[in-house]
């Protein structure tokens, strides 16, 4: 394996140790797409194991915080996905089918069955 296909391996894992983006890429690849509200409910009931209505104010902050500030540009910069904040939209770009198997290999060995019972990516 030459430096470069290293170097992309290694930012592929690190990418996808963050449960946070994992279950925000498995809900895009399901639908191609998502808003940003529904990513976060979503997102938040998958991190707390509640229902998402039982998600408090607090939670759902928190998880709009790190996914806009963190999550969200961290994967653009790699172009897996493309998201605007004035709509709230998020889409799955180019970038993603590069990490595709990986991620599979990811949701495989989720601890939630909910996750594992997803559909192949």
């Amino acid at each position: 394996m030459n430096d470069a296909n290293a170097t992309r391996m290694e930012a592929a894992c690190s990418l996808l140790a963050e449960s946070e983006r994992r279950f925000l890429l498995y809900q895009l690849a399901e639908h191609r797409g998502a808003n940003l509200e529904d990513v976060v409910t979503r997102i938040a009931a998958w991190e707390f194991d509640v229902h998402p209505v039982e998600i408090d104010k607090e939670d759902r902050q928190r998880v709009y915080v790190s996914l806009v500030h963190n999550h969200l540009p961290r994967l653009a910069d790699y172009d897996i996905i493309e998201y605007d904040l004035r709509n709230g939209d998020i889409v799955l770009a180019e970038g993603f089918d590069d990490i595709k198997p990986l991620l599979e290999q990811f949701r495989q060995t989720e601890e939630e069955p909910e996750i594992r019972e997803l559909p192949s990516l």
